[in-house]
């Protein structure tokens, strides 16, 4: 099989998954319109300072395994592997794309949750949906992440300043431990996204307005 067609069948199975609103749904089947209550953003934050932190919750871990579950499909297919190592798996194989496909797939993946086609691309923000990607991409730097995250929150009680931090903080982490260029450039994709994804967020922490969780 041709590794291009496997990759681009990846990329968009993961940009549709990516893409289910969860948050939606779930906020859904309590008879609650969650874009209409808060900030009217899909993701867990605003499930659970509107709906409470079960539900938010909830939908915290089903956003990350949207991003988790295809990254993990594309390493059992071996992309995580050197070229010489899984080249007798397909008839043409690129070893200068291989390594560039989990990137591609867990970008997929919060692209699907950030710019859903069924909600006019506005979705979530991304964070838990990368944090799933990064897990599966490396969960020793995932998790450190992860620390980061929790003190700042602890610390400020602003899911905004965590959030941020923690997906700033994964390109150099990931740069840190030695990661290959691909991968490091998956993390500052990322950040960049949820960056963007939270400019409304940034502008009400200058203004010392942001909302606590």
């Amino acid at each position: 099989m041709n590794v291009s067609a496997v990759a681009a069948v990846l990329v968009v199975a993961s940009y549709l998954l990516g893409s289910v609103p969860t948050g939606l749904l779930v906020a859904r089947a309590r008879g609650i319109d969650i874009r209409g209550v808060g900030s009217g953003n899909i993701g867990a934050t605003n499930v659970a300072r509107s709906l409470g932190k079960k539900l938010g919750l909830v939908v915290l871990v089903l956003d990350a395994l949207k991003g988790a579950t295809p990254v993990l499909l594309a390493i059992s297919l071996g992309f995580d592997q050197p070229a010489e190592e899984i080249a007798d798996r397909w008839v043409e194989y690129s070893a200068s794309l291989a390594p560039w496909v989990i990137p591609a797939v867990g970008v997929a993946a919060i692209a699907g949750h950030c710019f859903p086609p069924w909600l006019r691309f506005r979705g979530g923000k991304g964070v838990a949906t990368s944090w799933g990607v990064f897990l599966a991409v490396d969960p020793m730097m995932a998790a450190i992440a992860t620390v980061i995250f929790a003190a700042l929150y602890a610390a400020f009680r602003l899911a905004s300043i965590a959030s941020l931090s923690g997906a700033l903080a994964m390109p150099t982490l990931l740069w840190l431990g030695g990661r290959d260029d691909p991968v490091v450039a998956l993390g500052i994709v990322c950040a960049a996204i949820i960056a963007a994804k939270h400019s409304s967020n940034i502008g009400r922490l200058l203004r010392r307005e942001e909302h606590k969780v």
